[in-house]
């Protein structure tokens, strides 16, 4: 056999060779369904595997959605490790979803970010059935279906039957009270108490990252905590100068949504890298530079003063010079 031969038989080997999995150095993830189809409204579950080194730590991407592609999330199970051999781990996640449209989908892959590279899992494919009405069969009376053996009413006691409304009322008052009591008396909540007028969303933030640099958190070793308040001081300054519902959402999302805000342009690119590396701290361990905390502040509060509101008398003189310089031109 020719050696020619020889490197043409080992090249048709290495292509031969199955590439369901994804996977970076020795993680692998896959995910699987318990069934493929399933009727609209029910269930089905998915199952994630991922097998790696113990010695790794790592985070499913997008864990805080609520849906899969267009199928909804109802269920997360706990995540499920156990050890195998070569020193190597196994974790399991079951994922409830329910879907309320028939068609078939392509379940999107499901990200694992590890070692600093993401793994992408296999994709699964759901058929979702349609519920099927027999138009043409029996319409069925209700009370043909539901029997009642005797009249309920015969047996509500005269106090209660000749004054329904104040036992009406009573239970109302009640329902009440347990809904106040839960609401706020248990949380140590006083609803009669005058709460003070909320700080514009300017400067609550300022107060915030003030009192976030007295506290001197990274400097003390608590990265982790430093970064969790500096993007909160972020989501919650987003969420009430813009609108956009930035607590609930993830990095990428209200980076998706600062794209179409003008007032916000010119210093997107700072806040994404402020929340770039602050994920990186939470989720993946990373262990950041004095320098780089330093300058993530400095992001931060650049992206507040950048994007403050203008007051309304500045508003008014920027209009008024405009206008004078408009006629100035003209009679020019």
């Amino acid at each position: 056999m020719t050696r020619k031969l020889l490197y043409r038989i080992l090249l048709l080997a290495l292509l031969c060779v199955p590439t369901m999995k994804s996977h970076a150095g020795n993680t692998i993830i896959s995910v699987k369904l318990d069934s493929a189809k399933v009727m609209m409204g029910k269930t089905v579950k998915l199952y994630i595997n991922i097998v790696q080194d113990e010695s790794l730590t790592g985070i499913i991407l997008d864990s805080n959605i609520d849906t899969l592609g267009d199928i909804e999330i109802v269920k997360r199970d706990k995540m499920q490790i156990k050890s195998i051999d070569n020193n190597r781990e196994e974790i399991t996640q079951t994922i409830t979803l329910q879907p309320f449209e028939p068609g078939e989908y392509d379940l999107p892959p499901i990200k694992y970010f590890v070692d600093g590279d993401t793994v992408v899992s296999n994709q699964e494919h759901l058929v979702v059935e349609a519920m099927k009405v027999d138009v043409n069969g029996e319409i069925k009376d209700y009370k043909t279906i539901v029997d009642v053996p005797f009249k309920i009413v015969d047996y509500i006691p005269n106090v209660i039957a000749n004054h329904w409304w104040a036992w009406l009322a009573g239970l109302a008052a009640l329902a009440l009270l347990i809904f106040a009591y839960f609401k706020w008396f248990k949380k140590g909540i006083n609803p009669f108490k005058h709460e003070k007028k909320r700080l514009p969303p300017y400067e609550e933030a300022i107060l915030a990252l003030n009192n976030l640099k007295e506290r001197q958190l990274w400097q003390n070793g608590q990265h982790k905590e430093y970064y969790s308040c500096l993007t909160d001081i972020l989501r919650v300054y987003i969420d009430r100068r813009f609108g956009i519902n930035a607590v609930e959402m993830t990095s990428s999302e209200i980076m998706e949504q600062i794209k179409h805000n003008e007032e916000a342009l010119q210093v997107k690119d700072q806040l994404s890298e402020v929340l770039e590396i602050a994920d990186y701290v939470k989720f993946a361990k990373m262990q950041t530079l004095a320098n780089e905390n330093e300058i993530a502040f400095e992001r931060t509060l650049n992206f507040v003063e950048q994007t403050k509101p203008m007051p309304v008398e500045e508003e008014g003189k920027e209009e008024s010079h405009s206008n004078a310089a408009g006629k100035e031109e003209k009679e020019q």
